[in-house]
């Protein structure tokens, strides 16, 4: 399976609200090496998606929760495809805080993401072009 076709096979898991958890997004930070039962569904988990994703597709992953942590992960490229990532800042571009997923498409003035915690949900979700930190293609390990 691709690392396209793995994302898109969480489309719609979403965080629970309330006490429970989405078992399936406390899965993803399991299968990274951190502890689910300690983190719960409305952690940050934009990373631990696209580290699951990365990890089942035998690709290079950060193995962090933080999205920034994906600038140094992969090959840096100018013209991405379907399927690499994507890491952005949020906040500003100086702050330690981003957001990372899978780039899908582009416009003149946008980037389409599938990422995970994205309006609480894996989804597709437009962003503003100069929120961009970089594009990296992550190829297969092996």
């Amino acid at each position: 399976m691709n690392i396209i076709q793995k994302a898109l096979s969480q489309y719609g898991v979403k965080e629970q609200a309330g006490r429970k958890d989405n078992p399936q997004i406390l899965t993803y930070f399991d299968e990274i090496g951190f502890d689910g039962a300690k983190l719960h569904d409305e952690t940050a988990w934009c990373s631990a998606f696209v580290n699951w994703v990365a990890k089942t597709t035998n690709r290079p992953y950060s193995g962090k929760l933080n999205a920034r942590s994906w600038l140094s992960i992969g090959v840096t490229t100018k013209e991405p495809l379907l399927g690499d990532v994507v890491v952005l800042w949020r906040e500003s571009p100086s702050s330690w805080k981003g957001h990372v997923g899978f780039y899908v498409k582009e416009t003149t003035r946008y980037v389409y993401i599938l990422g995970g915690n994205q309006n609480n949900s894996v989804c597709i979700k437009a962003y503003p072009k100069n929120r961009v930190l970089s594009y990296k293609k992550l190829y297969k390990n092996g």
